[in-house]
């Protein structure tokens, strides 16, 4: 089963990492399509840069960077996966990268970083849940117990 894991390197996309490494240990025959979606940049960002080139690189770049933790959890699960950095709308861009690699599974964090985003727009996790053609397991981020609990 190729499952389609969107990863923005918050506490719930590592959740979601390590969601999709139990399905494996598990017995699923996985495999991972490990994907960073970078938002355009802003008409100020191209005013002040003169050079859009020069954004999309470092679009590109900081989206690598953000795979690495997954990347490292994945490898030392031995799970086999490909990675994708992308730039646009979040979730049409999720759903056209689970088209194209023919994903079968969407496992995804419950929310993200974009916060304001979030609010303003509708989570990507919601919009994805309801443009995907396939399953979608959203997974929530587990939170500490507060010290006060425990007395």
């Amino acid at each position: 089963m190729k499952i389609l894991l969107p990863f923005d390197g918050s506490t719930a996309a590592l959740e979601a990492v390590l969601m999709a490494i139990r399905l494996a240990d598990s017995g699923l025959n996985t495999s991972v399509v490990l994907a960073n979606v970078q938002e355009p940049a802003s008409l100020y960002e191209l005013m002040v840069a003169h050079d859009p080139q020069l954004i999309e690189e470092v679009s590109a770049a900081a989206g690598v960077n953000t795979l690495k933790p997954a990347q490292t959890l994945l490898e030392e699960a031995g799970i086999d996966f490909e990675s994708e950095v992308a730039t646009g709308d979040p979730a049409h861009t999720l759903v056209d990268i689970l088209e194209n690699y023919g994903c079968d599974m969407v496992v995804m964090g419950a929310s993200g970083t974009s916060t304001l985003r979030s609010a303003l727009l509708g989570s990507v996790s919601n919009e994805l849940l309801h443009a995907a053609g396939v399953p979608v397991m959203i997974v929530k981020s587990f939170e500490e117990p507060e010290a006060d609990a425990a007395a």
